[in-house]
């Protein structure tokens, strides 16, 4: 299930087992060399499940872009190509954030304004920070260049992948 958050993720540092901080990951979004797109993305896991907090810049395409979180960890390709397709460790058809079954990576559009920048919020438990099937850490989180229809398999049809980023343990780095 997802859910809409009305507050973005924190960005406290990992912690232990049984601690009181939740448990973060994050990656830095950018697009090809030259591009002028730019993100953050933090995941937070709390209370079973993970509040993903996005902010992006310098999209050239104001709209809505499919968002999902990629397999493999792997931005190397000019394409992106090498991060893999989207993180399905159930085997489950691609949906919308809110629908089930979808694939544990499915996040649904980001949307972006005229000036390029765009900020999206929301919960999923289909995803964890903490080590197991569903971990986000060290998968890739992809912005694709068209928007996710949220039907197509596999992939929504959401057109070439325009920026990639690693998500790591811990928050964003400076």
């Amino acid at each position: 299930m997802v859910a809409p958050e009305t507050s973005g993720g924190g960005d406290t540092a990992p912690q232990g087992a049984g601690a009181a901080e939740p448990l973060v990951a994050a990656a830095e979004l950018a697009g090809p060399p030259g591009s002028p797109i730019h993100g953050v993305i933090t995941f937070t896991e709390v209370a079973g499940a993970v509040v993903v907090h996005a902010e992006i810049t310098g999209v050239p395409d104001a709209g809505e872009h499919g968002f999902h979180v990629h397999d493999t960890g792997d931005c190397s390709a000019a394409d992106f190509s090498s991060a893999g397709g989207h993180f399905n460790p159930a085997a489950a058809p691609h949906a919308g954030p809110h629908d089930s079954p979808r694939h544990a990576g499915d996040l649904g559009n980001f949307t972006t304004g005229a000036d390029g920048t765009g900020t999206l919020d929301l919960t999923t438990d289909l995803l964890t920070v903490a080590e197991g099937p569903n971990a986000v850490v060290g998968r890739a989180v992809i912005l694709h260049a068209a928007r996710d229809d949220l039907a197509t398999q596999p992939t929504g049809n959401s057109g070439a992948r325009i920026a990639c980023g690693v998500v790591h343990l811990g928050g964003p780095r400076p």
